[in-house]
């Protein structure tokens, strides 16, 4: 950038080189994992799912559990499927359990600071020990070793993983693994038969949070320590195959938006089936496990000291890892309702298999924005799967001109100009115009990013947020914590 002189922060700049840093324990389970096919940094194959070479296979992990003495049949289970909110709603659901005094399995993904983050297991909900893992690791390997010789190698990262949290989940004998799956698929309207048909034909009851009978709503967003939280109300009855009733009244949602109240609605209805069926769950279990989850990078406000330590003294810092229109769309809608006069800077970097003009879209035309930087940050650990920042910028461009919405960008005459001037502040209605710039350095984009909001929002309330991918929000998290 030429636009402002920028100062390093020598603590914050080493940080962020130290993002990809290794747990030195975990060195050889995570080096075993690497040589494994992994999907999330080469990305998924087109023809994943077909009878392909390396399409997706059950058999194959179901001769793997086989080799491993078939630990999922040595607990009770709940699995979440669906395209978004999988991992709240799982979130939601563990805590429920764990207060109630269950010693819980958990197993999600993708993780932001570890690797460990996508296992927990017991009554507190900590990540698995790095200990642990590497003791169950060095224990199978031989078995790994066979498996993956006998298939050819198509073992993956992921189902190694899984297989290994299950393991730990039986060894660990806990009551109940809460299980997300890493299967998406767009629910619509006219597929909804299929799902009550199979449910017929398994003798299964199906339960909608969203049936007429419940009532779910946010009344009013507060603050506490520095952080917003929002009350809301959840009212679930349903009279169908059986009766769930319960009714939540000031629930104190850390996790913010409509859609994180709708995952907490689905939790809620899994904890009055699960209570059905002979499971010891109090309403007041379900209302302080609701009130105590809590996710990293799902719209997370920093602390005033983590702000300092990024050298941005002052500065209100959210981060959430949007990556998709859908999840774009809810972070613009938690954003107006808990900031509505918010004027915004966004620092943007996303992975090259997205749709970056339907994200662009989204909070071009919902956000007050005073400026975008595109940036770059390696995705799963993997410069490939990163798109460059200079890319990114032309799908804002062009997102901008289809909406009609004016803007500033690099190279453009006017806007060297008002910044050389000193006068984007005063400049008439150039100071209405979203600024677009592509920076490849994450911290300058910050930093540069920060001082625009700050010159331009004057008395008003300015975020900066940091979205576009849970890598990015990895890259901040762990220059802050090493």
């Amino acid at each position: 950038m030429k636009i402002f002189r920028v100062v390093s922060h020598k603590r914050t700049l080493l940080g962020f080189k130290r993002s990809f840093s290794r747990e030195p324990e975990l060195k050889d389970f995570l080096n075993y994992l690497d040589n494994l096919k992994n999907y999330e940094k080469c990305g998924v194959p087109k023809d994943a799912g077909t009878d392909s070479s390396h399409g997706f296979d059950l058999g194959r992990m179901n001769r793997l559990m086989d080799r491993l003495g078939n630990p999922q049949t040595g607990f009770k289970a709940v699995h979440i499927a669906g395209t978004k909110g999988k991992g709240s709603t799982a979130a939601f659901l563990a805590n429920i359990l764990r207060t109630e005094g269950y010693a819980v399995g958990c197993y999600t993904s993708p993780h932001v600071r570890t690797i460990r983050e996508r296992i927990s297991l017991g009554k507190l909900g900590e990540p698995v020990s790095a200990k642990a893992l590497n003791c169950l690791f060095h224990r199978i390997k031989p078995i790994l070793d066979e498996a993956v010789a006998l298939e050819n190698g198509r073992l993956s990262h992921f189902e190694i993983l899984t297989a290994m949290a299950f393991k730990l989940f039986d060894q660990g004998n806990v009551d109940v693994a809460v299980i997300e799956l890493v299967l998406g698929g767009p629910f619509l309207p006219h597929i909804e038969h299929i799902f009550l048909d199979k449910a017929s034909s398994m003798c299964s009851p199906v339960v909608s949070a969203s049936g007429p009978g419940n009532r779910s709503a946010v009344k009013g967003v507060s603050k506490s320590n520095g952080k917003p939280f929002q009350s809301c109300d959840i009212v679930i009855e349903v009279e169908r195959d059986f009766k769930l009733f319960i009714e939540l009244f000031d629930v104190k949602l850390q996790m913010l938006g409509i859609h994180q109240l709708q995952n907490a609605a689905t939790a809620t209805c899994v904890a009055l089936c699960l209570r059905d069926k002979g499971w010891r769950i109090s309403d007041e279990s379900i209302h302080a496990g609701l009130e105590h989850t809590y996710l990293l990078g799902r719209s997370q406000f920093l602390t005033s000291t983590e702000a300092e330590t990024l050298g941005l003294p002052g500065a209100t810092i959210m981060l959430d890892g949007a990556h998709t229109k859908e999840s774009a769309k809810a972070l613009v809608d938690t954003i107006q309702m808990t900031f509505p006069e918010a004027r915004l800077a966004l620092i943007v970097a996303m992975a090259s298999d997205k749709d970056h003009m339907a994200f662009a879209r989204e909070f071009l035309s919902g956000g007050q924005l005073e400026a975008v930087f595109l940036t770059e940050v390696n995705i799963a650990g993997a410069k490939s799967r990163t798109t460059s920042a200079s890319m990114l910028r032309d799908c804002w461009i062009q997102a901008s001109k289809e909406l009609g919405i004016n803007t500033l960008h690099d190279g453009m005459e006017e806007y060297q100009k008002l910044f050389e001037n000193q006068s984007f502040c005063s400049a008439g209605e150039s100071k209405h115009k979203t600024i677009l710039a592509a920076e490849n350095s994450l911290p300058v984009s910050l930093r540069v990013g920060n001082q625009i909001l700050r010159a331009r929002t004057r008395d008003q309330t300015g975020i900066i947020v940091i979205t576009g991918s849970l890598h990015i929000v990895s890259t901040v998290l762990s220059s802050l914590h090493g």
